[in-house]
């Protein structure tokens, strides 16, 4: 009996424990001290991990390299070893009377189709210069990327090619930046510049605040956090342009396309350029992220800061900006003009953002600047 009840008395006590245990969560079990330590180390390690590679842009893909594409284009070799690739057309340099270097926008290169008449380029005698900025096709990438470092890459380009002491510029959309930097760096090479469409920055001295703000309302919100980005924390642009979560600048570029625009795209995919898939081959940060970096940076100087290049009139300075462009707000670059009076201001009433691409805008544009 004895022995039957102590048996009796182990097995309950045996299940009241179990079920004293079984009640208690495990999941609320307090973690010892020891192992808190090691697993925060081991969550911020992680996650400084994925932070670093999401915030770092992958090595480029130079032209030439080994792990690179090949070099498809002529190109010529600046004071620092980089190389710009180029490409000629019109008449001949010795025999030309206008001699144009044309600077492409943004995701576009020395391959774009202007659509020159060929009776004006042999009316007037024009040669014209194209040539990939740096990072794009066939030009080698440049980390110290600049406003100021494009205007000198226009000067040494000319220069290696011998063109002349002077010659025009024109830039379209993004490609005006050198422009300006050209206005101000070497006004003295210059016999004239068009900007087309030409970008502008939100944060130059020159505008109003609320003209500036304005505008920049006028723009889709994922426009207003890449340029926001890309002029107050440029070190978190790589990230913001690559992940998926919310909408960037690259996802909504075809919704900024008005009518007039979307018809001459529509004629410029039926008959792409040559060499339009080689933009980008050295990596998407060296080209377009590099690009709008440089453009939305701070600058070293104010649109006020540079003076009428050409004071005697022996040549002019042209804006052309279509009325109907959704990209860039016609209000900003009139008010450009309004305070710069040497610059003559063109507003074309229907025009878009691609308007250069019509061969009587293009023309005109040309005729403009060529024979004032």
């Amino acid at each position: 009996m004895a022995g039957g009840t102590s048996k009796k008395v182990y097995a309950a006590q045996a299940r009241a424990h179990t079920r004293k245990i079984k009640a208690k969560p495990t999941s609320l079990l307090p973690l010892p001290s020891a192992m808190i330590a090691p697993i925060a180390v081991a969550l911020a390690v992680g996650f400084l991990g994925w932070a670093y590679q999401a915030l770092k842009p992958p090595p480029p893909k130079i032209c030439g390299s080994p792990d690179g594409p090949p070099i498809t284009s002529p190109r010529v070799k600046l004071s620092d070893g980089r190389h710009l690739a180029y490409r000629e057309s019109g008449v001949p340099k010795e025999e030309a009377k206008y001699k144009i270097i044309v600077v492409h926008g943004f995701d576009s290169s020395k391959d774009l189709a202007l659509p020159v008449p060929q009776e004006l380029i042999e009316e007037l005698k024009i040669y014209i210069l194209f040539f990939d900025r740096a990072g794009y096709g066939d030009s080698d990438p440049y980390p110290s990327r600049s406003v100021k470092s494009e205007a000198f890459d226009i000067q040494e380009l000319a220069d290696q090619l011998q063109i002349g002491s002077k010659f025009y510029v024109i830039g379209i959309s993004m490609g005006a930046y050198p422009i300006w930097s050209c206005l101000k760096y070497i006004p003295h090479r210059l016999s004239g510049a068009s900007l087309v469409v030409p970008f502008v920055h939100y944060w130059w001295p020159i505008f109003p605040a609320n003209l500036s703000r304005e505008a920049f309302k006028t723009l889709p919100s994922s426009y207003q956090r890449s340029f926001r980005i890309a002029h107050y924390t440029p070190w978190l642009f790589y990230w913001w342009m690559t992940q998926t979560w919310f909408p960037s600048l690259m996802t909504e570029r075809g919704t900024m396309f008005g009518d007039q625009d979307l018809e001459i795209l529509k004629s410029l995919l039926e008959a792409p350029s040559v060499g339009q898939e080689k933009i980008k081959q050295q990596g998407v940060y060296e080209s377009l992220h590099r690009d709008i970096l440089a453009g939305y940076a701070k600058w070293e100087f104010d649109l006020l800061d540079i003076n009428n290049p050409f004071p005697e009139n022996d040549g002019a300075v042209h804006i052309w900006q279509g009325y109907a462009d959704r990209i860039i707000p016609f209000k900003l670059n009139r008010y450009i003009s309004e305070k710069l009076p040497w610059i003559r201001y063109h507003e074309v009433a229907d025009g878009g953002h691609l308007m250069f691409f019509k061969s009587e805008t293009c023309e005109a544009i040309l005729r403009a600047l060529l024979l004032g």
